[in-house]
């Protein structure tokens, strides 16, 4: 595989910082610019972050001289310096949404990190294990775009990645009602618990639109594309509750599911273990080689102790049990801003680039 160059735009930021340690030696992305907002440009990378950087280790040393670029004035030096871009802006969603688009009409691939494209129709949401063929959307929203290397792709909110993966195989069964709730790392805010004291001792019950992604976005995932867009799946119906809770980093999922056709316990555990996808098949460099990891002891999967799983990019599920309810109920675990942020969106763009799609 070549060489790509790439740069990240939002770099100052929690999810930017954790794309600078994953790309600070990637064998296939070499990183060539750094993006922020007008505060952050003409500064260097350690000056713009200043105390705000957020990982134990310290910034890898080769960011630490580069000058930081203003991501909407300077799209044209970015662009000449990439072939594509990774971002984490921290924008509303109507500037994010317009920011991304401007890129990929100057002809600069975007890898992203942020919602605000998600229900874009002909914009593929990936959890590269789970739905690689919906990266056949891509040439119909060039033609819309008017671009012949330009396009958005964007991976799915970071909660999904405790529960949808683990769905996802047993599908074949006929998933009919899904109940999960949520609990999940303040990371997921973009915070630390210097910056975040009151959820010390607490748990917050309400994260703003979380709740309506954790919803709706999986029928996108599941959907099919039809004359160039994404159509969502009609089912299963699946109903979320998402906590904050004191937790630095993993996003764990209490799940309920009813089947159509109510599968063995040891057809499930099968199902978890057999599962792999594109990324395993490719070899990718980030992909997980046991992507579900499944934890025989009662108190597993915990946060401190599973999160780092397969390097952070494998999810964990445990306490597969029948319910009296429900027909089975089972905790899943990932790192949520490994591979439900930063990590996931770099095993996205591996798969594009193994793809050609940056050719």
């Amino acid at each position: 595989m070549k060489k790509f160059n790439v740069g990240v735009i939002g770099a100052t930021g929690m999810v930017g910082q954790r794309f600078m340690l994953l790309l600070a030696e990637h064998p296939w992305f070499d990183v060539k610019v750094l993006a922020a907002s007008a505060r952050s440009a003409g500064k260097t990378y350690e000056e713009a972050v200043g105390n705000k950087w957020a990982f134990d280790c310290p910034i890898p040393e080769r960011y630490l001289g580069m000058k930081v670029l203003d991501a909407e004035k300077d799209m044209e030096a970015i662009g000449s310096q990439v072939d594509f871009v990774f971002c984490a802006v921290s924008l509303d969603k109507a500037a994010t949404r317009a920011l991304e688009e401007k890129y990929a009409k100057a002809e600069i691939p975007v890898v992203s990190n942020n919602s605000a494209h998600r229900f874009t129709a002909d914009v593929p949401m990936i959890i590269p294990e789970v739905n690689p063929e919906h990266l056949e959307v891509i040439p119909s929203q060039r033609a819309r775009l008017g671009t012949k290397r330009g396009f958005i792709a964007v991976k799915s909110n970071c909660s999904l990645q405790s529960y949808v993966p683990l769905l996802h195989p047993l599908r074949s069964f006929g998933i009919k009602e899904v109940a999960v709730c949520t609990y999940q790392a303040i990371s997921g805010a973009g915070k630390t618990f210097t910056t975040m004291p009151e959820i010390l001792d607490n748990v917050i019950p309400y994260i703003g639109g979380e709740e309506e992604k954790s919803e709706k976005e999986p029928m996108k995932i599941w959907g099919k594309v039809e004359g160039g867009e994404i159509v969502s799946a009609s089912g299963p119906a699946i109903t979320a509750q998402c906590l904050r809770v004191p937790v630095s980093d993993g996003h764990t999922a209490a799940v309920f599911v009813r089947f159509d056709k109510k599968p063995s316990k040891e057809e499930i555990l099968s199902a978890w273990a057999s599962f792999s996808g594109e990324p395993q098949a490719l070899k990718l460099p980030s992909a997980p080689e046991q992507f579900l990891q499944y934890m025989e002891e009662d108190n597993r999967p915990q946060a401190k102790l599973d999160r780092m799983a397969g390097g952070g990019m494998s999810v964990t599920v445990g306490r597969l049990r029948e319910d009296h309810v429900y027909d089975y109920k089972f905790v899943g675990l990932s790192h949520n801003t490994l591979r439900g942020a930063a990590g996931g969106a770099v095993l996205l763009a591996e798969l594009l680039a193994a793809k050609g799609y940056f050719d």
